[in-house]
């Protein structure tokens, strides 16, 4: 009776540990930023985000993508001023269309959403 009460009982423990084991997985976050399709989209189209490092509107807009920002067309104004007045540029951010619009100021993730058509991660 012991030995079958024991299996019974190290049965049981392995099957939680496999159904815990199958929930993490399931409901784990996804690897990667949601947001890098996203930002790898405004890109495609050609919007170009222009800033200043030193810009906290300008920092806080970076944030928005996270880890994402790198895939972003993006101009620093203090090491590429010539850049900037060219395509004058004359507050931060200010993001630049392909067809030349301008979204001056900080913008959401919805605001250049629907400017570029790119989706948003749901």
């Amino acid at each position: 009776m012991k030995n079958k009460t024991k299996i019974s009982t190290i049965g049981l423990v392995v099957l939680i540990v496999v159904i815990g084991i199958a929930v993490y997985f399931a409901y784990r976050p996804k690897s990667g930023n949601t947001l890098d399709a996203f930002a790898e989209c405004l890109t495609a189209k050609g919007f170009t985000m222009y800033g200043l490092s030193s810009c906290p509107h300008c920092t806080a807009e970076k944030q928005l993508f996270e880890s994402s920002f790198k895939y972003v067309n993006y101009v620093e104004c203090s090491t590429d001023p010539q850049k900037c007045t060219a395509d004058n540029v004359e507050a931060v951010p200010t993001w630049i269309e392909p067809d030349g619009q301008r979204l001056v100021g900080t913008q959401t993730l919805e605001a250049l959403s629907g400017a570029s058509g790119c989706k948003l991660p749901e």
